[in-house]
């Protein structure tokens, strides 16, 4: 039987693929997911304004 080397977990061993806490990793999901809507409301109006002119 081999060892495991370090970079795999032992066996039982739970990796966990992100550091950040489930309410970090959400808030940022909000966060981007804020900034693209908003983006998308400053284009509609920009090319609402634009198609007027």
């Amino acid at each position: 039987m081999t060892q495991p080397s370090k970079t795999e977990p032992a066996q039982g061993e739970v990796v966990q693929a992100d550091p950040r806490t489930p309410e970090q990793i959400r808030r940022s999901r909000n966060k981007v997911l804020g900034l693209s809507l908003a983006a998308f409301v400053v284009l509609v109006f920009l090319i609402s304004i634009a198609k007027m002119g």
